[in-house]
């Protein structure tokens, strides 16, 4: 669907994330010929720059960071021609003077992209309708982290909510851009084939992990108010499990999508101080190689608190109290520093209930569904297969789908498509307001219990695959995390 003329107003457009991810992203579809001619992008910062040194800036910082790290130069050079930047302070409603005058009036879309902190939502959507900017045809994107728990995110989604109607709000979440997401609805809901075993009665358990080679860089002030858990997993990780488990929506709407994975949140089998002592483990990083270079400890990071008892890793067993997932577990992890940078999403099937093969019964590796979102997108689905020759000894195979390899097309970034989806006005791929309220609602409990506790988080070693305690909780089960399956070379 081809774009309308647009006003794209990025609060935050010279900090790391529009560098590095949004303007990046906007130039790509420049070079893919979606944007409209007269489309506009005003870049809204406190830093006192003309437009010329703003567009250095952009230069030096967003240009390498485009598909190919060179740009055409035609193209950059009209890129950059749509591109303003405006001085604000985000805090003074006085200031907004200035953008009110960089913007085209009404009649073409508008859209406030608040890549700022959540702090700073609620004051700017409040000037915005103060200086009568905030029109009932504008759109407002905002960026995690909605909040720090339950109470924050209620108060975000009901001051938001004075100045804009929930269809004017766009909550962020890159992970479900990704085109393996994309292909897993596709995957459920455009074929037959799965269908009738996306259940309890032929799945053994899913695991679903986003690990990172990475520390914590030059995040250290948000990352130890946050954590792995409040950065991480109450989002991205949340977000795939709902999206594996939901129910067949009735249609590809976006309210009747998130109405399924509202259901998905709320069937969630709820954590006491029991359950998660049981089946939550906490870590954080010490010193270690990755990839050969020694890595410092979480706590002797540039400015990092040396008592810090902030994790850099969980991992969770989760339950979803309904007749098709009773009794599945849903193991979740997230980490840094950790042995591989990947996210990934393994279904595994139940194994067969007997062998009529001269071959021990433990030598059948289950069936498995791998789903992976980076680095490189696609699916394998692991198999029994006959080995060649005279005898009937069976081993595991591998049937591969590389997207790449699949698509001979360009691929889109995450943001492109997010970014894109604004742009239309297409909600299916953004949080709805009771969706981040309920799944505040089921990990509240957990920061709770550790800030009640005071537990020290269980340390691991840079370049690891996180604390054994995290083997320990799949290992009750009976089973292992993917890495730990694999057969040894």
């Amino acid at each position: 669907m081809a774009l309308s003329d647009f006003d794209l107003v990025l609060f935050g457009g010279g900090g790391d994330l529009a560098m590095r991810k949004l303007l990046p992203a906007l130039y790509n579809r420049e070079r893919s010929r979606d944007i409209p001619q007269a489309a506009r992008i005003i870049c809204v910062g406190r830093h006192p720059w003309d437009r010329e040194e703003f567009l250095g800036e952009v230069d030096r910082n967003a240009r390498p960071n485009t598909a190919s790290g060179t740009p055409d130069p035609a193209v950059w050079d009209a890129f950059c021609g749509r591109i303003d930047y405006v001085s604000v302070d985000a805090a003074d409603a006085g200031s907004y003077q200035a953008l009110a005058q960089a913007l085209r009036p009404s009649g073409v879309t508008r859209v406030f992209y608040l890549a700022t902190p959540p702090s700073l939502f609620a004051k700017i959507c409040h000037n915005l309708s103060e200086c009568g900017l905030a029109t009932p045809e504008s759109r407002v994107v905002l960026e995690k982290p909605l909040g720090r728990d339950l109470a924050s995110a209620k108060q975000i989604n009901a001051e938001v909510g004075r100045v804009f109607s929930e269809s004017q709000i766009f909550r962020i979440d890159h992970y479900l851009g990704k085109e393996t997401v994309q292909n897993l609805l596709a995957l459920r809901f455009g074929n037959v084939l799965f269908e009738p075993l996306w259940r309890r009665e032929w799945i053994s358990d899913v695991q679903i992990t986003i690990a990172e080679e990475l520390g914590v860089g030059n995040r250290m002030d948000y990352y130890e108010t946050a954590g792995a858990l409040r950065d991480m997993l109450q989002n991205h990780l949340l977000q795939l499990l709902c999206i594996v488990a939901m129910e067949p929506p009735v249609s590809a709407t976006p309210d009747a999508v998130r109405d399924e994975k509202l259901k998905v949140l709320r069937s969630l089998k709820r954590f006491t101080p029991h359950l998660i002592a049981q089946n939550v483990v906490r870590g954080q990083y010490r010193s270690g190689h990755v990839n050969g270079t020694p890595v410092p400890g979480y706590r002797k990071e540039q400015d990092a608190n040396p008592n810090s008892r902030t994790e850099t890793y969980v991992a969770l067993k989760a339950e979803i109290d309904t007749w098709r997932w009773a009794g599945v577990p849903f193991y979740l992890r997230t980490g840094k520093r950790m042995a591989d940078q990947l996210a990934e999403i393994v279904v595994r099937f139940k194994t067969i209930p007997h062998s009529i093969f001269a071959q021990p019964h433990r030598s059948f590796q289950a069936n498995s569904l791998l789903i992976r979102l980076q680095p490189d997108e696609g699916l394998q689905l692991n198999l029994m297969a006959k080995t060649p020759g005279d005898n009937m000894r069976l081993r595991p195979v591998e049937l591969e789908l590389d997207f790449r390899e699949t698509f001979k097309m360009p691929r889109m970034d995450a943001y492109e498509r997010l970014l894109l989806d604004v742009l239309r006005g297409q909600l299916t791929l953004f949080m709805r307001s009771d969706e981040l309220e309920a799944a505040w609602e089921w990990v509240e409990p957990i920061l709770d219990y550790w800030e009640q506790e005071g537990d020290e988080p269980m340390p691991y070693t840079a370049g690891t695959w996180g604390p054994a305690a995290a083997s320990a909780l799949i290992g009750r089960d009976g089973l292992q995390w993917r890495e730990e399956a694999l057969p040894e070379e």
